[in-house]
């Protein structure tokens, strides 16, 4: 009966790391080239506490420069902006990233980080 219990572990250990082979195999052959900076670059804006400083960031209309405080319908707006341009961005660089596009993935990326006012 030990003899039965050790076959057995041994093809369950086997088996589990035929799994992890192959389930780490996938994973890189799907990646493109440049996976690894995106998840990165999302990872350093997802830590960003919120803040002044934190988040995409938009050019000053001339709204801004009338020294006027602004509403909170205006400070919303403009973040909204902010945001829809920084996820475009992250999202063109995803879809360089699938296509295999080394170039369009790293120009998106750039941007993102602008807009995002993030170093690499």
């Amino acid at each position: 009966m030990t003899g039965a219990v050790r076959e057995s572990s041994r093809r369950g250990l086997l088996a589990f790391t035929a799994a992890a082979i192959l389930f780490c195999g996938v994973g890189a052959a799907h990646s493109g080239p440049c996976t690894a900076d995106i998840d990165q670059f999302e990872h350093q804006i997802a830590g960003d506490m919120p803040g002044p400083d934190s988040g995409p960031t938009a050019t000053q209309s001339v709204g801004a420069q009338l020294h006027h405080q602004p509403t909170p319908g205006s400070v919303g707006h403009a973040a909204h902006v902010a945001n829809k341009d920084g996820d475009a961005a992250i999202e063109r660089a995803k879809t360089a990233d699938a296509a295999g596009d080394a170039t369009g993935c790293h120009q998106a990326l750039t941007e993102a980080r602008r807009l995002y006012d993030v170093q690499p």
